[in-house]
């Protein structure tokens, strides 16, 4: 088993399909101009491909595709099928934002895709315009309505920002319930193009508890062996539902992900400030020995615990300054998949 400097193993691979989305949420993409990947830089899919392959060789056997927003990418039920045939992806997963869902949720289904995870923030269609520059909220409800039934187990993540949506969590909680979903709330986090996060706006995991808790009784906390992000709960009623908090209560000491950008960059933190070039070494010429060699030796010398040191930061104010993030997209959170 490979593992980094803290015994933590290479298991997970989050794959960004494309930096392009059709949304502009306020916690990941508030400006209003944007610098994007060159087309020429995006992997094809036998490239994606192949890296995925070098990864699976090293022990990886959860893989999950993002964006941007990954429907974007012109036939992707295709990558999805072929990534499906291998054995060793014991887990094949995709996080949307559902605008494009309800066309595409069957195709994926029938490609092989195992899970499905939607990013729902609100249900209010004033409040998702306000926080997405978009209208297309009944385009999303349409979308999980679609993909619940074809996805057993749909999970729905919710950015949870004070002020703006922590009014919704018992709302959030039942329209998951009357769909079969499980709601995963998230603690607004300073990562990547979060330029108006503070500190003040993060909703704890112990607020969101006490908040459900007044709502709904005891909430008994499930003990699982398990490196997913979120710690899960339950209901009185057997509802289950998550909170990641890794703003207030980071999971750096289990983090066993990592992330490959839509053009071939490999992020061992989502916080990271550089990456691995990966497609340089591909298109190059490297053959499949010489990119695991190049994968393991890296993941070895790997000691990032990025949200760890955000919180022990005594000037917590937002990761990246505007004018550095328009020169470089990949400082993005939209670019190497959140």
């Amino acid at each position: 088993m490979l593992l980094d400097q803290f015994k933590r193993p290479l298991r997970n691979l989050r794959v960004s399909v494309t930096d392009r989305c059709n949304l502009r949420c306020s916690y990941c993409m508030p400006e209003p101009e944007y610098v994007w990947l060159p087309r020429e830089d995006i992997l094809q899919f036998e490239e994606l491909e192949r890296l995925v392959d070098v990864f699976l060789d090293l022990g990886v056997d959860k893989v999950r595709l993002t964006g941007g927003e990954p429907l974007l990418r012109r036939e992707l039920p295709a990558l999805v099928g072929r990534l499906a045939s291998r054995p060793r992806i014991r887990d094949l997963a995709l996080t949307t934002n559902g605008v494009l869902l309800a066309d595409h949720a069957s195709p994926l289904r029938a490609a092989g895709l195992h899970r499905l995870t939607v990013s729902l923030d609100t249900l209010q269609p004033a409040r998702f315009r306000d926080l997405t520059r978009s209208n297309d909220l009944p385009r999303v409800l349409e979308g999980i309505a679609v993909a619940a039934p074809l996805f057993p187990g749909l999970k729905l993540d919710s950015v949870v920002i004070r002020g703006t949506n922590d009014d919704e969590l018992v709302d959030l909680i039942e329209f998951g319930r009357g769909c079969g979903a499980e709601v995963r709330f998230i603690e607004y986090m300073d990562v990547g193009g979060a330029t108006h996060w503070s500190m003040d706006r993060v909703v704890p995991r112990t607020e969101i508890l006490a908040s459900l808790t007044r709502r709904y009784g005891p909430i008994a906390a499930i003990d699982e062996a398990s490196s997913a992000p979120a710690d899960r709960y339950r209901l009185v009623d057997g509802t289950v539902f998550g909170i990641i908090s890794s703003t207030t209560q980071p999971f750096c000491q289990d983090c066993d992900r990592s992330r490959l950008t839509a053009d071939g960059i490999w992020y061992l933190c989502l916080y990271a400030a550089r990456g691995v070039d990966l497609r340089g070494a591909l298109r190059s010429g490297a053959s499949a020995a010489e990119l695991r060699t190049l994968v393991q030796t890296t993941w070895e010398r790997r000691q990032d615990r990025g949200a760890e040191d955000r919180l022990a930061a005594r000037d917590r104010s937002p990761l990246i300054p505007i004018d550095t993030l328009r020169r470089d997209p990949h400082l993005e959170m939209h670019t190497r998949g959140g």
